[in-house]
């Protein structure tokens, strides 16, 4: 009995097996590690200078010879190669890439510059406390009116008006009674810096404390907190900083500073809180907490560093606010009461000048608004500094 004829076009068994290819599954655990350094190496050495091919003995090269194996990855510059080529790798801490981007900001140099100039002027000129001036009138003294008291400054150049630049004895003019209005706005300056910065200091110690125990501590020490900030919050910031102020103003400025200081803290405790909020979450946190660290200690080793842009941003604002808050309260005399003064003080004194003697006016509301608007320039180039998203001004 014969075995039945294959058809022609049916190969073999063994033809079959001989010609089917076995069939590689796909790799679904990535690129291999040495792929990985391959392309890595690649990366960081693609602006270097690319070796020619090797050549053979009789100058052909061959396809071996320019084929790079991706087994053996090629080895980093070192670091004096890195040198060679205008290469800097430097490392900065926080700390220095904050200072960098702050001192790159054009607009909060040039204020901090014209905020220092204007505080060295008004404390060193008619001096502070027992410490002598160098201007020679006093703010307290008065004097026989020249010219009725106009100004003796003339800052415009010989060409226009023959006279040239020229400073006088009296370069801010005199007020009714012949006291040097110079003197007199640099004494304005002081106290009006000295409560703008009280503030300031005291609203942020407020803010950042109760926001801190806040947000960290949770709880009923939440609930009662967030309530007195709620409280003030609902109160309207001028009228009680007007029943506050009358209180206060006739004991002293530093009263009146430390009295508007418990008003104004709220803004910074809500932004503190909300901070302490998303912080005690984190892994270092945790971690403390399992090393054995009290509630107090992760409050000022561990969250506070973390928090201290947001604050110090905040505390610029707040001098920048007092300024004007104590202008205006002066302004309406609920704020410094003669014989001392203010700028606000000065302002409201002499708005009736404004037409006949305008630079009695002019000149405690330009401090005012030099003041008011360095710092908010300060508070900007702050915020850029300590926020690490900002691209404006590169470290």
């Amino acid at each position: 009995m014969t075995a039945p004829e294959r058809p022609a076009s049916e190969p073999a068994a063994d033809q079959r097996v001989t010609n089917e290819q076995p069939l590689e599954a796909p790799s679904m655990a990535g690129p291999s590690h040495d792929d990985q350094v391959t392309v890595a190496t690649d990366a960081a050495t693609s602006g270097a200078t690319s070796r020619p091919a090797p050549v053979s003995e009789d100058g052909h090269g061959s396809i071996a010879d320019t084929t790079t194996s991706p087994m053996r990855p090629e080895a980093p510059l070192p670091p004096d190669d890195l040198q060679a080529q205008g290469l800097t790798i430097t490392a900065r801490t926080s700390g220095q890439l904050v200072r960098r981007r702050f001192f790159r900001h054009r607009a909060a140099m040039i204020s901090l510059a014209i905020l220092i100039g204007v505080t060295v002027v008004a404390f060193t000129s008619i001096g502070f406390g027992p410490f002598p001036g160098w201007w020679g009138q006093d703010y307290e003294h008065t004097g026989p009116v020249i010219n009725r008291g106009a100004m003796t400054l003339d800052i415009l150049p010989s060409f226009i008006d023959g006279d040239g630049f020229s400073w006088g004895p009296h370069p801010f003019g005199q007020d009714d009674t012949g006291i040097d209005y110079f003197a007199l706005t640099m004494r304005g300056t002081q106290e009006s810096l000295i409560i703008a910065f009280v503030v300031g200091i005291v609203s942020t110690v407020l803010g950042t404390v109760i926001g801190a125990l806040a947000g960290f501590f949770r709880g009923w020490v939440e609930g009662v907190l967030m309530r007195i900030t709620d409280l003030f919050l609902t109160v309207p910031l001028l009228v009680t900083a007007a029943v506050v102020a009358n209180k206060f103003a006739s004991q002293g400025i530093l009263f009146l500073a430390m009295a508007l200081g418990v008003l104004i803290w709220v803004q910074l405790a809500r932004l503190v809180r909300g901070e302490f909020l998303s912080l005690r979450e984190k892994e270092y946190v945790e971690a403390a907490r399992a090393l054995g660290a009290g509630g107090m200690r992760i409050i000022w080793r561990h969250l506070l560093p973390n928090v201290v842009g947001t604050v110090i941003v905040n505390a610029t604002l707040t001098i920048s606010a007092a300024i004007l808050l104590e202008t205006a309260l002066s302004f309406v005399g609920l704020g410094v009461r003669p014989p001392d003064t203010s700028l606000g003080l000065l302002v409201s004194q002499y708005q009736s000048a404004s037409q006949t003697r305008p630079w009695l006016f002019w000149w405690p509301g330009l401090c005012i608004v030099a003041i008011a608007l360095t710092v908010n320039f300060i508070g900007d180039g702050l915020r850029d500094a300590f926020d690490p998203k900002q691209t404006r001004v590169r470290a």
